[in-house]
């Protein structure tokens, strides 16, 4: 399969970037401008407790100018929400006074700060060894209470967000993780009410929304993370037209969903034929809620390519995002690891200067907070 390249690849701009420092409501919150900055697992908090180090790495950036902040996802409450040691949770004592402080640290620099809340279903990474007697869970051997010990701890997880100060939660939705086990065909073979078609493939993910709703009331900004493809299969699809899409999102918006965050492994390639529109696009269309795009903003090969052979992601240009910003196509763009190595993207953006910006390079990742 051919791989669609940057639309646009010149470093100097010579036009204004105003669409990207438009400010914007979403659900009451104030943000200062259209930059996101996007979930990245880190692996830097040991026993799933965030230290002083990471309360610095997301300042750095909220005080570069980033104006909404999601975190690298974070287990919830459960024994096999994820396999890495060193993941932060989003439970327990020791780990919830660590991310107060982070949030702290994201306020006191004016920026705004959702946590991701994770559960990894049956994906167990490469050198993660499971102790004796653990299994990892998925749609094909959860019972009806082990899913209403997922949806409660996703609750649970949520409440405590606010109650420690964050200013809404992002539900990891997307790239072959639990809920999304439950979202795609090729992973959830129940037959009961759980799978069938599209629309009861969402009850899952509908259910947790509904209870992170009734726990945090509703004004507290809930986004949900989406995507098409997944880790093991970057072709697969949920839906395959704009109508299936919409029938996929209903679902969610009914149960309570303020801002989709739709995962592109490159933001400028059109999700389908019928238009120019990439997935955030056709979200927004669909649904009106605000959408937030994401993938590959500023550099020339996506994520996946870059850990890969390559190893390294060169500048892109950002002419074709201005134009999609300039037409209210969606409304947020998340920026990820652009945003690791260039903690300043949104004042070297805003100058135009993107000839400024250091290209990602995954060799250098440890040396960076």
């Amino acid at each position: 399969m051919s791989i669609a390249a940057q639309p646009d690849q010149a470093l100097i701009l010579n036009r204004s970037t105003a669409a990207l420092f438009r400010p914007f409501q979403l659900k009451g919150l104030a943000l200062q401008n259209r930059i996101v900055m996007a979930p990245m697992t880190r692996s830097h908090s040991p026993q799933g407790v965030p230290g002083a180090d990471v309360a610095a790495y997301y300042r750095r950036r909220a005080d570069g100018g980033v104006a909404l902040i999601v975190t690298e996802g974070t287990f919830v409450d459960h024994p096999v929400a994820g396999f890495d040691p060193k993941v932060p949770h989003f439970y327990g004592d020791r780990a919830l006074a660590g991310w107060r402080r982070v949030a702290e640290q994201v306020h006191a620099a004016g920026g705004l700060i959702f946590p991701q809340l994770w559960h990894v279903g049956m994906v167990v990474s490469p050198g993660q060894e499971l102790q004796p007697g653990v299994k990892p869970i998925g749609p094909s051997n959860m019972t009806q209470a082990d899913i209403d010990t997922v949806i409660d701890a996703f609750a649970k997880s949520a409440q405590s967000a606010k109650e420690l100060g964050f200013d809404g939660v992002e539900l990891h939705g997307a790239h072959g993780y639990l809920i999304d086990q439950f979202f795609w065909e090729g992973s959830n073979q129940r037959t009961d009410k759980y799978d069938g078609d599209l629309v009861s493939r969402t009850r899952f993910a509908a259910e947790i929304i509904g209870e992170v709703r009734r726990r945090v009331g509703p004004d507290y900004p809930l986004a949900l993370r989406y995507s098409q493809w997944k880790l093991q299969d970057f072709e697969a699809k949920l839906a395959r037209t704009p109508e299936e899409l919409d029938r996929f999102l209903r679902p969610l918006v009914d149960a309570g969903v303020d801002a989709f965050h739709c995962s592109q492994r490159r933001f400028w390639e059109r999700e389908f034929p019928e238009s120019d529109l990439n997935l955030a696009g056709w979200t927004k269309k669909l649904t009106g809620k605000p959408s937030i795009t994401v993938g590959s903003v500023t550099l020339n090969e996506d994520l996946m390519t870059s850990f890969g052979t390559a190893c390294t992601a060169g500048v892109a240009g950002i002419d074709n995002l201005l134009d999609r910003l300039d037409r209210d196509e969606f409304d947020l763009v998340a920026i990820g690891r652009s945003l690791i190595v260039n903690p300043e993207w949104p004042g070297i953006i805003r100058k135009g200067a993107l000839n400024q910006l250091l290209p990602f390079n995954r060799s250098v990742l440890s040396e960076l907070i």
